[in-house]
């Protein structure tokens, strides 16, 4: 099952990754679609499982014990169609465009969007989000070009540590987002502690919010699932081993009935983020 997976050591993750996000191609602003960054990406995509926020129709929680062969679980995840999904710029393009909130009024403007349309609304969202003080015991930054993912990504993991990169990857695209998935094969535990996430943004180019919690255990797995009609899934799950220090109104919480603190908490990964992990030495 590991070589269906998107993982690779540090210079082929640099190709997957312009592959898969199209790293190169310019975004200018006749290219930017007003209906590019709808309401519901916005609410969805500004979704994060770090422990405070979480669009609940992403039904993406389960228990660690249901971490099994035979186990079905009802799973939320759709697959975007890359041509139309924003694209990660280069350094050099993502330099030329301003990213701060003291500029917002002038990003909106490059892009051509009106200052009350959602478009407007997701990029003031974005941007504050990524000026955030970061949580207790998590570092984090926003990538907006992949150099600097790649960059900010191999500090914290350390600069002369091999890095592997993965995702969740669908063997067909799904026919609806929300069904039953089955565990199909003894999930892969992936041999690292050190990981960063990286969770997608609603912005006219990609924007990923990265972080990782060097004091928490968390555990990777590679899990294969397969749907009643035939559909399968090379999931990438994470398993947060304490949740003492989340926020109780945490949704999962509420759909696992269970209190912070008092069981290991895990999640499939939506197959628009990415995961970096340091290999073992």
């Amino acid at each position: 099952m590991g070589s269906g997976f998107a993982s690779c050591c540090i210079f082929l993750s640099v190709l997957l990754l312009a592959f898969m996000l199209g790293q190169g191609r310019n975004v200018q602003r006749h290219h930017v679609e007003e209906g590019s960054i709808g309401l519901n990406y916005l609410r969805q995509a500004s979704s994060s499982i770090d422990g405070h926020r979480i669009d609940p129709s992403g039904k993406i929680f389960f228990k660690m014990e249901d971490l099994k062969v035979g186990k079905t679980m009802a799973i939320y995840l759709t697959n975007k169609d890359p041509s139309t999904s924003p694209h990660l710029l280069s350094r050099e393009e993502a330099n030329s465009i301003p990213f701060s909130s003291a500029k917002i009024a002038q990003i909106i403007d490059f892009f051509r969007f009106s200052k009350d349309s959602h478009q407007a609304e997701a990029i003031e969202y974005t941007i504050k989000q990524c000026e955030l003080e970061p949580l207790e015991d998590e570092l984090r930054f926003c990538a907006t070009s992949l150099e600097s993912m790649l960059d900010n990504a191999s500090s914290l993991l350390g600069k002369k540590a091999q890095l592997q990169v993965f995702t969740t990857t669908f063997v067909e695209n799904p026919t609806v987002p929300f069904r039953n998935y089955t565990i199909l094969a003894v999930p892969e535990r992936i041999p690292s502690t050190k990981m960063v996430a990286c969770h997608t943004l609603p912005y006219p180019y990609a924007v990923f919010y990265c972080h990782n919690t060097p004091k928490s255990e968390t555990r990777l797995f590679k899990v294969l699932l397969g749907a009643e009609n035939g559909d399968r899934v090379r999931a990438l799950a994470a398993c947060h081993m304490d949740t003492s220090r989340w926020d109780v109104d945490h949704v999962s919480f509420q759909l696992l009935k269970i209190k912070p603190g008092s069981s290991p908490v895990c999640h499939i990964f939506p197959p628009d983020n990415l995961v970096w992990v340091a290999l073992p030495a």
